[in-house]
């Protein structure tokens, strides 16, 4: 998994990947998702590997040295009508609907999403965490405006499952 070279490029080097997770610590960071051309880590810490339902950061590689990490989220409740999955931030931070403020959203009411399909962006301390869709179905409501911070737990959107 982590090769021990020392490549200056390789993003799973040992010491770098030992650094972010003293980093992580010094800065009471929970997750830090990084990319490097197709190259992708995730690292997270906290009290349990989270199932996060309908929520999903974006990386190709498990977490490395995480010793733990917050409890799952719930998923939809009956108030949100039969087929309803609500996406919910996974950390604090604030939501962005597009990559930059020049593109268009990521997704908007109506558009249909599939697994694994990128929603949107939640920023934390300086970090991009690409959000993504676990379940395949329609947008029907996004909850929370380009820019605004948002807690752990908030709602994000609701999908209509297909």
């Amino acid at each position: 998994m982590a090769s021990s070279g020392s490549n200056p490029g390789d993003i799973f080097d040992m010491r770098r990947l030992r650094r972010l997770v003293d980093l992580m610590k010094e800065h009471d960071l929970a997750e830090i998702n990084l990319r490097q051309g197709d190259q992708r880590i995730c690292l997270r810490r906290g009290s349990a590997l989270p199932e996060l339902g309908a929520i999903r950061s974006a990386s190709a590689a498990p977490p490395v040295g995480a010793p733990q990490q917050p409890p799952a989220l719930p998923a939809a409740t009956a108030e949100d009508g039969p087929h309803i999955t609500v996406i919910k931030s996974p950390m604090v931070g604030t939501y962005y609907a597009a990559p930059n403020p020049e593109s268009p959203p990521f997704v908007k009411v109506g558009d249909h999403v599939g697994q694994e399909t990128t929603v949107c962006i939640i920023e934390a301390m300086k970090i991009m965490n690409e959000i993504e869709s676990e379940y395949e179905g329609e947008v029907v409501k996004v909850y929370v405006e380009n820019g605004q911070p948002v807690q752990y737990g908030e709602r994000i959107f609701a999908i209509k499952r297909s």
